[in-house]
């Protein structure tokens, strides 16, 4: 549904979006993230035929953009970070001007408003002015005016920043139902949305992509062997050389209070020499669970970079 290939765009002999490439099929929410000052908003711009790349290819829903910037921009709906709405226009008025710039055939527009009013949660507003509504609604509302035209692919730019917990709750539920009709690319700063929201987890950093696949295969591939959270009562200063001589156990970290992150060998489960250790030492075992590293986690790791030393002077 998504095709992109060798996408570079550069600003003043500076490359933003170096390289990427990717492909995201039909019916599929990806989550695409990244720092500030990645590129992933410049790289949605240019899938969005909003900006033009310096180089790559494009195509969204069978229509490649060299070809045809228009059609492949009547593809999509979008939904930029900072949404421009008008604000002295009725809700209602304001999607009547989207379908007219979509080209939405006049016989249909009565219908689009009423399905999108429905499914965005904003047909007790519709008569209200934008400029009165609180910011969740006008998200929405923005949102119903992407969908006017029933595109093919969606492109979610952090459509819950700036929102209140349970705004987040109704705009997450939105996307996760227009992921079984729609192709989705999200971004959000937000990881245990993306956990919660996405099938698929694209990172990019410093213009490129430096991790695609399925939660699950990113914590597997990039954080490393499996852990326990242990806690020992009365090991005292004894639990971790204890525990570090037990099978299969490759590392363990002593994070005070009784507490330890023991890490062990794929295929191995120590659980049962941890139980019999205690019991051993006289020691009580009051909690032991098996811990899962978070796409945080692995975020973290890809794009965290120390800034080099500034010289001498400067």
């Amino acid at each position: 549904m998504i095709e992109v290939e060798g996408l570079t765009k550069v600003f003043v002999d500076q490359p933003v979006v170096d390289d990427v490439s990717f492909f995201v099929p039909e019916g599929q929410v990806l989550g695409f993230l990244g720092p500030n000052g990645a590129g992933k908003t410049t790289a949605m711009r240019m899938i969005t035929a909003f900006l033009p790349p310096t180089a790559g290819r494009i195509v969204v829903a069978g229509v490649d953009l060299d070809v045809d910037p228009v059609g492949l921009r009547r593809k999509v709906g979008y939904l930029p970070e900072n949404v421009p709405l008008y604000p002295e226009l009725r809700v209602e008025e304001y999607l009547r001007f989207r379908a007219a710039v979509e080209e939405v055939p006049r016989s249909e527009v009565g219908d689009r408003l009423a399905e999108v009013s429905d499914r965005c949660m904003i047909q007790d507003v519709r008569r209200q002015v934008v400029g009165t509504l609180s910011k969740g609604y006008r998200q929405r509302v923005a949102l119903a005016g992407a969908l006017i035209h029933k595109p093919a692919v969606l492109i979610l730019d952090e459509p819950t920043v700036g929102l209140d917990p349970n705004q987040i709750i109704k705009v997450r539920e939105l996307i996760i139902e227009l992921g079984r009709d729609h192709t989705v690319v999200l971004s959000t700063h937000i990881l245990p949305e993306v956990e919660q929201v996405c099938e698929r987890v694209a990172i990019i950093d410093r213009g490129r992509i430096v991790a695609d696949g399925t939660p699950d295969q990113l914590r597997s591939r990039m954080v490393g062997n499996p852990r326990l959270l242990v806690e020992l009562r009365g090991a005292d200063g004894d639990g971790r050389e204890a525990l570090l001589s037990l099978p299969g156990v490759t590392g363990v970290e002593d994070r005070g209070a009784c507490s330890y992150v023991v890490e062990h060998a794929p295929g191995s489960d120590p659980r049962e020499a941890v139980f019999r250790l205690a019991v051993a030492r006289g020691w009580v075992l009051s909690a032991m669970t098996a811990t899962q590293a978070s796409l945080e986690d692995v975020f973290v790791r890809l794009t965290t970079r120390e800034e080099p030393p500034a010289a001498e002077g400067v």
